[in-house]
């Protein structure tokens, strides 16, 4: 995003004649977040933008200004999307299916062509390449760096067939040997741990504090709150002392990869 949104923003507020505070209150929203928009380092949700719009008297100006969003990932994640870009540090933790960044292309068409309502093969085309598109992070072979929390679900639901999951599975083995993203899975015998109710990314930057997103069922929420992300960069190390090392991990993920293999 460029730095006009926040230009537009900041001059809105300095009209008003608020401080980041003042209007990080009357929005509802933290002072940080309100600082990181004006310098354009995030995109406001459209919720954000309709908050804005209320506090600042601005009728929907901040909302209609917002910059066109992509139909291709939803709503509540482009923001979460555009720090992934940015972030140095990506720690990941996935309860049923694997995350972006890992996907292969089958295994990501498989899952986007069964979203409700049913999306057309056009749509599904451009999701796919979208998500594909995320995954470019990973050609840089340091930056960012990547670990990867994976419940053993991820490895046994067979998203799109024996193939596709064979295919996928190799896919982060190899990422792994190659020691560009770090893997461990937590298998079934831990039972309940700290984070099994939702998806985690936990994102670290070299110029702006960190931040963590959760995500469930058509929602989706970038977490800033300095004690907030700390509660949930707890949680998830205390998730990883439970996963299996990372050798033992390769090799179940190997071992399920060929299993798969034996049933196509």
């Amino acid at each position: 995003m460029t730095s006009t949104y926040g230009d537009w923003l900041k001059q809105q507020r300095e009209t008003a004649g608020l401080t980041q505070q003042q209007l990080a209150e009357a929005a509802v929203m933290t002072r940080s977040h309100i600082a990181h928009i004006e310098a354009g380092r995030r995109i406001p949700s459209r919720e954000d933008a309709r908050r804005l719009d209320e506090a600042l008297n601005t009728g929907n100006v901040l909302s209609s200004f917002l910059p066109v969003e992509d139909a291709a990932v939803a709503d509540y994640f482009e923001a979460a999307r555009y720090l992934e870009q940015q972030a140095a540090v990506i720690r990941e933790f996935a309860p049923t299916f694997v995350p972006g960044i890992l996907q292969t292309e089958r295994y990501a068409r498989s899952l986007l062509s069964v979203g409700y309502p049913p999306a057309s093969e056009e749509e599904c085309d451009r999701a796919v390449v979208t998500r594909l598109e995320r995954s470019r992070i990973l050609t840089d072979p340091v930056v960012p760096v990547v670990w990867a929390l994976l419940d053993e679900a991820v490895l046994r639901r067979p998203v799109g067939g024996p193939q596709v999951m064979a295919e996928q599975l190799m896919h982060i083995v190899r990422l792994t040997e190659t020691k560009r993203v770090r893997t461990h899975v937590i298998p079934y015998t831990v039972g309940a741990y700290q984070i099994l109710n939702s998806m985690l990314t936990l994102m670290w930057f070299e110029d702006q504090p960190p931040v963590a997103y959760s995500e469930g069922l058509q929602f989706g929420k970038v977490h800033d709150s300095p004690a907030i992300v700390e509660r949930l960069q707890g949680a998830y190390h205390l998730a990883l002392s439970d996963a299996l090392p990372l050798q033992e991990s390769l090799a179940l993920l190997r071992a399920t990869a060929k299993d798969y293999g034996h049933h196509g």
